[in-house]
């Protein structure tokens, strides 16, 4: 199944695709006040957000011909900007994986490392997360797999001592990217900040001149709860990015709007899959069409 029919399968399951629910909502030649509170009900239904929902009722007040389109103006406005894609230009360059265990930071490790390598980059990976065994057992599964080196950890370890040794291995062996996985363990959260908070300090502190990239990988399923969590991690490690996983099965996919419009972060990439190969970069057009069904 491609990509693309993913997402609008994934997609659909919240949304029964949008457009054609919008259709329905609206027979007659005028709009009713029955009609729009159903519209409104629906949109917020997709988790779309207060901003974005009020900008396409307005549209829809104005222009009814083409409605799935009417609803689609206002929301390419709002995700201008969205899209983004990392050159990799001053070798090598960190990204820095944060997110709550269970959001796919493991998986979304080994698929940006597949991705990058297929580009001809030259990755290297390392296990931050000392405190899940699983977790560093299931990045060296993916990293054999792969053909992709990696700098692994043990459990109870620190992590700022692991990111420090996979960073100087990137930089001795002429690495173009270091991919780096950490816990997310909310429930102590204090702790979890302070070590993340650490892990950039001792990072900077070595290598100023390294970009380093935090990229919050947010589950699909969490919809607009997911603001939450990119306030709580941009708070100990600024994050200028996000990954939103599992949109082959969400049905929340219109948060990626209001995640967008409240926090300005760019989004990289999309996940639909479990697959090495199912990760996509974040296309507004794409993601649009299979949302409202165009």
């Amino acid at each position: 199944m491609g990509l693309f029919k993913k997402l609008r399968l994934g997609l659909g399951q919240g949304t029964k695709v949008l457009g054609g629910k919008i259709r329905s909502l609206f027979r007659g030649a005028k709009i009713s006040v029955e009609d729009r509170e159903g519209l409104e009900a629906l949109l917020y239904g997709a988790d779309l957000g207060r901003e974005a929902v009020a900008a396409i009722l307005e549209a829809v007040g104005r222009e009814r011909k083409d409605l799935p389109a009417t609803a689609r103006a206002p929301l390419e406005r709002l995700l201008a900007g969205a899209e983004r894609y990392l050159p990799i230009q001053s070798p090598p360059e960190v990204i820095c994986l944060l997110g709550v265990n269970g959001s796919g930071k493991t998986t979304t490790a080994a698929k940006l490392a597949a991705y990058f390598s297929r580009r001809g980059k030259k990755v290297l990976l390392g296990s931050c997360d000392t405190y899940r065994a699983a977790a560093n057992e299931q990045l060296c599964l993916w990293a054999e797999r792969l053909g992709v080196e990696i700098v692994r950890s043990r459990r109870g370890s620190d992590a700022a001592s692991v990111a420090y040794d996979a960073l100087s291995a990137a930089v001795a062996r002429e690495k173009d990217l270091l991919i780096l996985d950490t816990a997310g363990r909310l429930h102590t959260k204090e702790h979890l900040l302070q070590e993340l908070a650490k892990l950039r300090r001792v990072l900077e502190k070595k290598w100023p001149e390294i970009p380093i990239h935090g990229w919050l990988v947010l589950d699909g399923h969490q919809g607009s709860n997911g603001l939450r969590q990119v306030e709580i991690f941009h708070d100990a490690f600024p994050l200028n990015g996000l990954i939103v996983t599992k949109l082959d099965g969400s049905a929340c996919g219109g948060a990626i709007v209001s995640i967008y419009r409240t926090m300005k972060l760019p989004i990289y990439f999309i996940g639909l899959g479990e697959g090495a190969e199912d990760l996509r970069l974040f296309s507004v057009e794409e993601y649009l069409n299979a949302l409202l069904g165009d």
